[in-house]
């Protein structure tokens, strides 16, 4: 008999993993809401139930007894990744992990406990006078508890602060934001997979976004950085992991490096970067199946780091307008020796993008060239 693999989630990105899922054996069982849950026809068993409601999956699970439960890509699904197994005692980070790594504000102060590069910071509410708050402008107010770049506003003066406030709690589950410190500098995601509190670097990624909203439009890998710089990274990030009580997953870090070379973490998951991060570009641009390390530590198997070939360069292009579905329709025409998947996640274009949720699709290429062509990084 198959051994059995609950998912949780089966939007585009969580597709990629029931695929690799079905790929490596498994008889794959999958929970979500059912708007927008492409992998239901790739899933073995489909279950039309939202990923929050974590007592009626569990229900279900007690009978189908699966050997792990995973996901990839998703704040709100690794919560409940983590409650089944908990419950069902398989392998997985503890209760405790879990919390200092999606809530922000708790992060937040186990790097200051621990003596990790982070930015200050202030917890706020609807309710908290804005006047009294020490900040120098321009400060960055996000949700304690959201991904994908929801509900975050870059702020100039104290005349927006509290707007920006509203916006951040109104997205926030908790109906709280935090109010910190701007960081300047280039932006890198750092991806991990940890096993028995032991952390492997897979890859650095280097990060590129819109203006003020912060909408990724396009990751790389790897990042070109120095070795001493690319060390320095890892070093931080290997001892912020262990601060967050990161034992037995992938993990997604976002850093901020300035112009001095001082690096401060923007925040970190216990869960494989979204975006196909994690799911193509680490495979395509080192080889790593990052995939398989996440089922087979969470069916209780040690990761498998073996090699495959793979491309000099990866990078995912996102569609973030009708302009720039033109634009890069021409790219595609010029390089289409280099694309490995196109994907339409929307039914149309959105008027006004407002976060990551809003992109109209994406484009995945594979190069072996050394030079990219640049053009592909402009966006209107």
């Amino acid at each position: 008999m198959k051994e059995k693999l609950v998912i949780i989630g089966a939007n585009d990105f969580q597709a990629q993993l029931i695929k690799k899922a079905k790929e490596l054996g498994y008889e794959t069982h999958v929970f979500a809401w059912e708007d927008g849950a492409v992998g239901k026809i790739i899933a073995d068993y489909f279950y039309p139930i939202s990923i929050v409601n974590k007592d009626e999956i569990l229900a279900i699970c007690k009978k189908i007894k699966p050997s792990g439960v995973c996901s990839i890509a998703s704040e709100v699904a690794n919560i409940t990744v983590n409650y089944l197994a908990r419950k069902l005692g398989l392998v997985c980070n503890s209760a405790e992990c879990v919390l200092l790594s999606t809530n922000k504000h708790e992060m937040r102060k186990a790097f200051e406990r621990n003596g990790d590069p982070s930015p200050k910071s202030f917890l706020v509410d609807q309710t908290t006078d804005v006047t009294v708050l020490p900040v120098e402008f321009p400060v960055l107010v996000k949700p304690t508890d959201r991904s994908g770049s929801r509900g975050i506003t870059k702020v100039l003066c104290s005349a927006d602060l509290e707007k920006a406030i509203m916006f951040a709690c109104e997205e926030s589950f908790e109906k709280k934001a935090l109010v910190e410190e701007f960081v300047e500098g280039k932006e890198y995601s750092v991806e991990f997979i940890s096993y028995k509190g032991q952390h492997t670097f897979l890859a650095l990624t280097e990060k590129f976004t819109t203006g003020s909203q912060y909408i990724e439009y396009a990751h790389k890998e790897p990042a070109i950085v120095s070795e001493l710089m690319l060390n320095k990274i890892k070093n931080i990030i290997c001892k912020a992991l262990t601060s967050l009580q990161i034992q037995y997953s992938a993990s997604h870090s976002e850093v901020k490096v300035d112009k001095n070379g001082n690096v401060k973490i923007i925040e970190i998951g216990s869960r494989m970067g979204g975006a196909c991060i994690g799911s193509d570009l680490v495979p395509l641009s080192t080889g790593y199946d990052f995939m398989k390390m996440v089922i087979d530590i969470s069916v209780g198997k040690t990761p498998d780091f073996s090699i495959k070939p793979h491309y000099k360069h990866a990078l995912i292009r996102f569609i973030v307008s009708k302009n720039d579905f033109k634009r890069m329709c021409d790219y595609k025409m010029r390089h289409s020796g280099a694309v490995i998947r196109d994907a339409v996640i929307l039914d149309e274009f959105p008027d006004n993008i407002k976060d990551n949720s809003g992109r109209y699709g994406y484009t995945i290429f594979g190069f072996d060239s050394e030079a990219i062509d640049q053009s592909i990084f402009g966006v209107d």
